[in-house]
């Protein structure tokens, strides 16, 4: 009897501890939602935040150069910017976390899958307010290097991620009118307008945070190159987001990679970024883009320190050129052949006696 008195004993003590456990846990998620409330601006002012920071450029050798994968730079108290290090990835991607009162928002999961070589998943969970706080997956588009983390977050509770393809964003983000319409993400206190900025990939998306007047513009507009795959898609989404932010403060703009070096030469399918450029563009910059965009041929052109390319006409234009290459060396190689039956003859006669009689 007395067993079993102690054993119910402890069973309701464990109960109870649980409870309390649970309250205080909910008290501290509501202390942090009024502090997050508090920190937010009203709508008549942007949070202020600051980018300092100097990126990690990487290493000529890796392997002799012990870095960290993950790099997270604290924009304000609750906007974060996560970029992954050259050495792990050439592409070097940005991704931004956003926190509102009720839920967290990323834009985009990065280049690298797994969890060991790149610890994204852990990073955001220790960046949010408590644990198992409502997080957003969002991608600007569907190119592997801005969606492999994804996977990090598969069964996590409280995580919803949104696909990549266009069925996937228009419902997943309520995108009732592509591409001409727009949407809003509710972080609890804090909006996120999404634009659909196709041209780059079918169903990219570009977002403006209204609280810090932030445009995230993953590879629509970043410093380096411009490649577009639809020429009037781009043209059209760079009039509706020039449009939608005309009348709309623009603290800055930040893409998905950095591409440039200060002197803007580019960094391409190499793991070391020596002095490269900043990240953010201006407001000016994104305005001025419907220009440099109707000026693009179709196929390549500079426009001061962007390169607008199709990389897939590129390619194309790459290959028939190495073919006919191929072509011409092939229908050199055949003529040789062809006529050295005709040299060795006339060697071998040059060189017999002549025949006396």
């Amino acid at each position: 009897m007395l067993n079993g008195s102690v054993t119910k004993y402890k069973s309701l003590l464990s109960q109870e501890e649980g409870v309390i456990q649970k309250d205080r846990t909910a008290l501290r998620a509501g202390v942090l939602f009024t502090l997050l409330i508090m920190a937010l601006p009203s709508a008549a002012e942007l949070a202020v935040g600051s980018m300092d920071v100097k990126w990690n450029e990487g290493a000529e050798d890796c392997s002799k150069t012990a870095q960290p994968p993950l790099q997270v730079h604290r924009y304000n108290e609750f906007t974060f910017i996560l970029r992954e290090n050259p050495c792990a990835t050439y592409e070097a991607p940005f991704m931004y976390l956003l926190m509102g009162s009720t839920r967290a928002l990323l834009i985009d999961s990065g280049d690298v899958s797994d969890p060991q070589a790149m610890p994204l998943a852990r990073t955001v969970r220790s960046l949010l307010p408590v644990a198992n706080f409502p997080l957003l997956v969002v991608h600007t588009h569907g190119h592997l290097d801005h969606r492999m983390g994804d996977g990090q977050f598969a069964g996590t509770a409280g995580v919803e991620v949104i696909g990549t393809s266009l069925q996937e964003v228009t419902r997943g983000l309520h995108l009732t009118d592509w591409p001409n319409g727009s949407a809003t993400l509710d972080l609890g206190g804090r909006t996120v307008d999404v634009i659909p900025t196709p041209g780059h990939y079918p169903s990219e998306v570009s977002y403006y945070d209204r609280a810090t007047g932030l445009f995230f513009s993953g590879d629509f507009l970043l410093p380096g190159r411009l490649l577009i795959e639809d020429t009037a898609a781009d043209l059209a989404s760079a009039r509706r987001v020039a449009q939608f932010l005309a009348d709309r403060p623009v603290s800055y703009v930040l893409g998905g990679h950095i591409e440039l070096d200060e002197a803007g030469q580019t960094f391409l399918g190499v793991h070391h970024h020596p002095n490269e450029r900043v990240l953010q563009l201006s407001k000016e910059d994104l305005l001025s883009l419907p220009d440099i965009v109707s000026g693009f041929n179709g196929f390549y052109g500079k426009h001061g320190v962007y390169i607008l390319e199709n990389q897939n006409r590129v390619l194309v234009a790459f290959a028939a050129a190495l073919l006919a290459i191929l072509v011409a060396a092939g229908f050199g190689v055949r003529a040789l052949i062809r006529r050295r039956p005709e040299r060795l003859a006339r060697a071998k006669r040059d060189t017999t006696p002549a025949r006396v009689d």
